[in-house]
């Protein structure tokens, strides 16, 4: 089977600065990814290479069977699905949600003179179903809530039936209530075979979806560990990452929850 990603000794660095440090990564379609690790990890930055927004200073970046380099990436770009705080706010607020997520299959942000087929509107009616927000179709994009932005941003990336979803810190922002709600429809979203392979960033163990299936941890641009997600997350690989101390617990659904370790005299 065709890995989806595969990265050798990917570094990017700009100006002085080393963003990525040799990392290597295999990910497969049915494979679903978290990427942990402090502000200034390079969590984004391996994202933006995965996206194709971005090409490596050294190493190969292997992205949907192509090679990034020698690839027109405006024809690869059309078969990833990525959510983002960039995006986001190209996002026109007058825009009706329905077709916030229908003109991602035009490559737009913004509806313009298109003329959309009943297709179009019968598969953005039913991700926005399967996000919760179909109720929201005919509100504009500006009045929703964090949240509902959330999720119709997640029904957007998945209009093209993209082959890889790569979703940046989609839980920012996001008060307890709703962060919840997301974690449950990227949960479902995991569980289900129909679904691509996905890469999820985040700062917490907390935003992590029961179903996710593997996780990688990196500090300064590099890999602390990566692979199956039980083997990854670990109390001393946490710590090593964060560089702290962190007691590190999952409860019975798959949910992880991390705190620093405090001693008393």
């Amino acid at each position: 089977m065709v890995a989806v990603l595969e990265f050798a000794d990917v570094t990017v660095r700009r100006g002085g600065s080393t963003l990525l440090d040799r990392v290597t990564w295999v990910v497969k379609p049915e494979e679903r990814w978290v990427l942990l690790g402090p502000n200034g990890a390079g969590k984004t930055t391996l994202l933006q290479v995965a996206a194709a927004a971005m090409h490596p200073t050294d190493g190969a970046a292997g992205v949907l069977g192509e090679l990034l380099g020698a690839v027109d990436v405006f024809e690869l770009r059309p078969r990833i699905g990525l959510t983002s705080a960039a995006t986001a706010e190209r996002l026109p607020r007058n825009e009706l949600v329905r077709d916030v997520v229908i003109s991602a299959a035009y490559g737009v942000l913004g509806r313009w003179k298109e003329e959309y087929d009943d297709l179009d509107h019968e598969r953005a009616e039913t991700l926005l179903r399967e996000t919760g927000v179909k109720h929201l179709a005919d509100r504009t994009f500006g009045t929703l809530s964090e949240g509902e932005r959330k999720r119709v941003q997640v029904a957007r990336a998945l209009m093209t039936d993209p082959e890889l979803l790569l979703l940046d810190e989609p839980a920012a922002g996001l008060d307890l209530g709703g962060r919840e709600d997301l974690v449950a429809i990227l949960s479902m979203l995991a569980y289900s075979p129909d679904s691509p392979a996905t890469v999820l960033v985040s700062h917490h163990v907390e935003e992590i979806p029961p179903g996710f299936t593997h996780a990688m941890l990196l500090k300064q641009g590099g890999v602390v560990a990566q692979g199956p997600i039980e083997d990854v997350l670990t109390e001393r690989s946490l710590s090593a990452t964060f560089g702290m101390p962190l007691l590190l617990s999952r409860s019975d659904d798959g949910r992880y929850a991390a705190r620093r370790e405090t001693r008393h005299r």
